[in-house]
């Protein structure tokens, strides 16, 4: 059996311009912090509709897509999560999470507190799509998907960059557990939450913990 291909679009830089662009995106991907103290200024969604659809164009396994990114916008439903995250969080800081965990979060100085969760003008909630559903299908007719953590995390990978390459900060959170996300937003049984990040401009008085990135020696091996 064959299966229609079609021509590639690719544009092929010179060598100067490869380098100029490849320093030009590191330099900017190395400014990127996660921010817990955010503006309430408005942000044009139209630059949140940009870096999703970004995210959208990840590669993921037999091009099956299996995310969904909801867009959470609405003062009432930010409030009822930031309600139900903290409420998990209280219980996490003060029953669930080992001593060890709790050392190595000390740094960041963190709680259970997530004023961040009503203070972003967007949270946008990302969604993986564990099996395909026809409208009235029965359990017993799921259609399976493939890769689905490995692509859903490449395309988060996308968005937290195009989030920032255009001058947006953004936080990575998971609240534990986060089935609350699912209720809230009115998500079919087929689709698990699999992260929640926070958009928009830092506060004025914004701050982060003084931290440090691996080398490229640290990370890279050449064989």
């Amino acid at each position: 059996m064959t299966h229609p291909h079609i021509p590639l679009h690719f544009e092929r830089f010179s060598p100067d311009r490869q380098l100029e662009l490849s320093r030009e995106f590191l330099a900017c991907m190395r400014t990127r912090r996660s921010v817990r103290a955010f503006s309430e200024e408005p942000v044009p969604l139209e630059l949140i509709e940009n870096a999703i659809s970004a995210a959208a164009s990840a590669p993921s396994g037999a091009n099956q897509q299996p995310w969904r990114f909801v867009v959470v916008q609405d003062p009432k439903i930010k409030r009822r999560i930031r309600k139900a995250a903290e409420a998990e969080e209280k219980q996490n800081y003060e029953h669930r999470f080992p001593g060890e965990w709790l050392d190595v979060l000390a740094q960041f100085g963190t709680d259970w507190h997530k004023e961040f969760l009503e203070t972003a003008p967007y949270l946008i909630v990302v969604f993986r799509i564990d099996y395909g559903l026809r409208e009235g299908d029965t359990d017993e007719q799921k259609r399976k998907h493939y890769y689905v953590q490995e692509s859903v995390g490449i395309a988060c990978g996308f968005l937290l960059a195009a989030l920032h390459w255009c001058g947006l900060a953004t936080l990575t959170h998971t609240p534990s557990p986060m089935g609350f996300l699912s209720e809230i937003l009115d998500r079919p049984k087929n689709e698990r939450p699999y992260l929640l990040i926070p958009v928009g401009y830092p506060a004025a008085d914004a701050t982060v913990p003084p931290l440090a990135k691996k080398t490229l020696e640290e990370v890279m091996l050449l064989r």
